[in-house]
């Protein structure tokens, strides 16, 4: 019997497709199932991460969708203004909320200063709301751009961040857990969940399905987030505890790549992580994307999703290939400042740690 991997292509081994490329590219897309083009009405949601991916769409001259208007320095730049949404069951309840099939029993926090946010999106607008009325008002608005951006996107690009969540009494899954910003109310109780890989699962496979029950032709492409935890809650150390989140999303991505056509997954955290990046697309506090990085990333989905030529993924590709470092402007920038203000990304998981009183001192 022959070898098997004999007529196998150059993709298929590790030697000849990362230790070794040709021209020393590294591109981990082997094919895509469909392409983007200028007129398709592209929505975003997810993680910090995905941010890059929409600013990099509008920048191209391509269709992001943006349904409710709003500073992008303030709630991120997505379709809607929903902030970070950095779990499957925190997309799903939002779909659900907006089609009204979950109503959040606890809705509302109020901050220190007295202000009050929307607990499901706690840092848009910045500056809070006067009343508890004022909250649920602009939160009836928002749903409403929800249901456009889901109706009226071509493709949908969410970018899978988190497994680690606050879970409310009744279910509802938030992007921060009271007492970051915002404290809940006294009679609310909130709970600590880790999500499995049945539990990530079942919620992107109905993520996918509520789109399409609204949406039939639309197109979804599925990410990871590079970006590791700022914190865990759970008793691992962060590091390990960031692989475990890293891994199930992973694999509750590919598996809804397998069950569903017309979902695609792009390979942002490989080309981010992957040891052909040696890592130098991560800023000095080993958890912000560098501008390099992203431009890596950004070439290689440009070639793939967007019907680009080769010459412009390259020399991105190839700077990773040996050791390249991130940019001087970069590497001098203030650590808490990378990810938010030296490359323009709204984080609420960054809330976290600045919230801390050992930050504060600082």
């Amino acid at each position: 019997m022959p070898n098997p991997y004999a007529d196998r292509p150059d993709h298929a081994f590790w030697s000849r497709a990362v230790a070794d490329p040709p021209g020393g590219v590294v591109d981990p897309v082997v094919a895509a199932p469909f392409n983007l083009t200028p007129a398709d009405r592209v929505a975003t949601a997810g993680s910090c991460f995905a941010q890059h991916i929409a600013r990099h769409l509008a920048a191209s001259g391509y269709g992001h969708l943006r349904t409710e208007a709003g500073d992008p320095a303030e709630d991120g730049g997505f379709s809607a203004r929903y902030g970070n949404i950095y779990t499957a069951r925190q997309m799903l309840l939002l779909i659900d909320e907006a089609y009204g099939l979950h109503r959040p029993a606890d809705d509302v926090w109020r901050r220190a200063d007295g202000r009050f946010v929307d607990a499901l999106r706690p840092r848009v607008p910045m500056n809070g709301h006067p009343s508890e009325e004022a909250v649920r008002a602009a939160r009836s608005t928002h749903l409403g751009a929800v249901r456009r951006v889901l109706e009226d996107c071509t493709a949908f690009v969410f970018t899978l961040g988190l497994t680690e969540t606050w879970l409310g009494e009744d279910g509802t899954a938030y992007p921060l857990a009271p007492g970051v910003v915002a404290e809940a109310p006294s009679s609310m109780r909130h709970r600590f969940h880790n999500f499995t890989l049945d539990e990530v699962r079942a919620d992107l496979l109905g993520v996918v399905e509520r789109l399409w029950d609204v949406n039939p032709s639309a197109r979804v492409i599925l990410t990871v987030s590079p970006v590791p935890l700022v914190a865990t809650m759970s008793a691992a150390h962060v590091l390990p505890a960031t692989t475990y989140s890293k891994s199930v999303l992973r694999v509750a991505a590919q598996e809804a790549v397998d069950r569903f056509p017309h979902v695609a997954y792009f390979p942002s955290y490989e080309i981010i992580t992957g040891p052909q990046a040696r890592g130098a697309y991560f800023a000095p506090n080993l958890r912000a994307v560098t501008e390099e990085g992203v431009a890596a990333v950004m070439a290689v989905f440009g070639r793939h999703f967007l019907g680009r030529g080769d010459e412009e993924g390259q020399g991105a590709s190839q700077k990773a290939s040996h050791g390249a470092r991130a940019p001087a402007a970069v590497q001098a920038g203030a650590i808490d400042a990378e990810t938010e203000a030296t490359l323009g990304v709204v984080c609420d998981e960054e809330a976290i740690e600045h919230s801390l009183p050992s930050a504060r001192a600082r």
